[in-house]
């Protein structure tokens, strides 16, 4: 719960590289729990390094001993990709601000102990949003409703409702006004996470594809043995090593202290459709039998299309990339 953290609040201290495998081989095995574990150590990343020594102090040593959780609070009802016009406010009063405002899809939300918020505190635009570190249990915090999903169940997602929730000067993570920057640095490093997590989910793909393909009978020999499955369990393993070093190269970029947001989108870009393309192959491939509960092929289906919304929809990513080489055109 606190791989990227230092020791001296709690965590490991390995870096990004570790984090993406652990979280690739949590995700083999349930994406759901990936996610949770991806969101909360996004968090801590943040709190550890745009976090004061109070904060850290505060909020590290708990949630990176497992007996907390952090949650993200950013997308609104109304406001998804273009998050630098969100409508929350957080209003200034003596010693601290009072937040209001809705947000949706909020991670972890409902089991948090620490929820990082997104707030305007100045005019529109980027410019006049704020970060905060949120107690759970404040007053005026409203759980408002506990969101059905297609995939990735095990993971909790919520509307939260602010309700003139009272916070202290010190509840702001690093400087006020630089909320929108610090949330894009955080999920720079949270599609990190999830192209780790989509990849796991299509290193699951394959292994289950591998297996039924040489055990399930068909014509006298076992299905593997004919191209229209065997292409399909190749193609599989050529994209799954290749999200995999697209999301190591974007890791070790970060551990090195070198731009990584562009190959992080490119990771999260390619692993997350690779990984939605492959599930939907790996049901065909176990035929009648991926269509139902008896195998896992279905819920890797359901879990993979998640991986091209959350964190940055596919197409918030080609945009970035697109941007790093055309610039800005008009």
């Amino acid at each position: 719960m606190g791989i990227v953290v230092p020791e001296a609040y709690g965590g490991v201290g390995a870096d990004y590289v570790s984090y993406a495998l652990a979280i690739e081989e949590i995700a083999r095995v349930d994406a759901g729990t990936a996610v949770t574990l991806s969101v909360h150590t996004m968090i801590c990343n943040a709190i550890s390094k745009l976090g004061s020594e109070a904060q850290r102090r505060r909020w590290l040593p708990r949630l990176t001993s497992g007996n907390a959780l952090a949650a993200f609070a950013l997308t609104e009802p109304d406001v998804g990709s273009d998050a630098a016009n969100l409508r929350a406010v957080a209003r200034r009063v003596e010693g601290g601000y009072l937040l209001s405002g809705r947000k949706q899809w909020c991670t972890n939300g409902s089991q948090s102990a620490v929820v990082m918020g997104m707030f305007r505190t100045g005019g529109a635009g980027a410019a006049g949003v704020s970060a905060f570190l949120i107690d759970s249990t404040a007053p005026g915090i409203v759980v408002e409703r506990l969101t059905e999903k297609l995939g990735v169940r095990t993971s909790d997602t919520c509307d939260l409702a602010f309700d003139d929730v009272r916070v202290d000067d010190d509840a702001v993570l690093g400087r006020e006004g630089e909320g929108f920057g610090n949330a894009l640095t955080a999920l720079s490093g949270g599609r990190i996470g999830i192209a780790a997590q989509a990849c796991g989910i299509l290193a699951a793909c394959l292994d289950a594809s591998v297996t039924f393909a040489k055990q399930r009978m068909a014509f006298g020999k076992a299905i593997g043995a004919f191209e229209g499955v065997s292409f399909k369990v190749a193609r599989m393993a050529v994209d799954l090593e290749a999200a995999r070093l697209l999301t190591y190269r974007a890791a070790a970029l970060c551990d090195a202290g070198k731009p990584f947001a562009v190959e992080a989108s490119k990771a999260k870009y390619f692993a997350s459709t690779a990984a939605r393309l492959h599930a939907a192959e790996a049901v065909q491939v176990h035929g009648g039998y991926g269509y139902t509960t008896e195998f896992p092929v279905e819920r890797y289906y359901r879990d993979a299309k998640i991986t091209e919304i959350y964190e940055g929809t596919s197409e918030i990513q080609q945009i970035i990339v697109a941007r790093s080489l055309l610039g800005k055109l008009r």
